[in-house]
């Protein structure tokens, strides 16, 4: 097994910026672990798929463990999946509640428990959390952003405690909030902030 090249996991990695992450890390020669919920096959033996809810441990096991088995260790995990739900404070359910929590909560700590075990061994590593820039900047226009701010906005907490947990065994943590992003290929300016997200994240590796 070839472990000379460095492994990257990325989940909610079907669509979006994770879809992108994942071409943009092949592009510099990295193996990746690409894992959503809808995920698919790849044809390309250094991309490794695995479909599953991130916020399952299960899935989050996996994830970790088909990688290690596959390239032989983890180096950068980036942790980009996560559920947007905008609603006025009052009408938010409980089951809004549980499924954002789950992906955006549970989906970070269960991934990256397993990653960091794994980069320990290597005594080097990096965590890129995709949050949100809402708790500091809240948009007065669109204000109803509750539990993206509760939920991403807490990843930039946490990811300042991984840094100062972790900094001195070679692992670092860092966190991207890219503010608002479009799918759709006519709106420049969102489309802008992707990339310039891609290109962060990229480059910070």
């Amino acid at each position: 097994m070839n472990t000379s090249q460095k492994v990257v996991v990325v989940n909610g990695a079907s669509q979006g910026i994770g879809a992108e992450l994942v071409k943009a890390f092949r592009k510099l020669d990295y193996r990746v672990v690409a894992t959503a919920r809808s995920v698919s096959p790849s044809d390309d033996p250094n991309i490794v798929t695995v479909a599953g809810d991130i916020a399952d441990p299960a899935t989050a096991r996996r994830v970790i463990s088909e990688g290690v088995a596959r390239f032989g260790r983890i180096d950068t995990l980036i942790n980009n999946a996560g559920i947007f739900i905008a609603r006025p404070f009052t009408n938010y359910t409980a089951e809004d509640y549980a499924a954002i929590t789950d992906v955006n909560v549970a989906g970070f700590f269960y991934i990256t428990q397993l990653a960091i075990a794994e980069m320990e061994k290597n005594a080097s590593g990096h965590v890129v959390n995709i949050t949100t820039s809402r708790p500091t900047r809240p948009p007065t226009a669109y204000p109803r952003c509750w539990l993206a701010s509760l939920t991403k906005g807490g990843l930039n907490a946490a990811t300042k405690s991984l840094t100062i947990e972790y900094s001195k065994k070679g692992i670092r943590a860092n966190a991207v909030s890219p503010g608002i992003i479009s799918r759709c290929t006519r709106r420049k300016p969102t489309m802008q902030r992707s990339a310039q997200c891609i290109r962060w994240v990229t480059w910070a590796r």
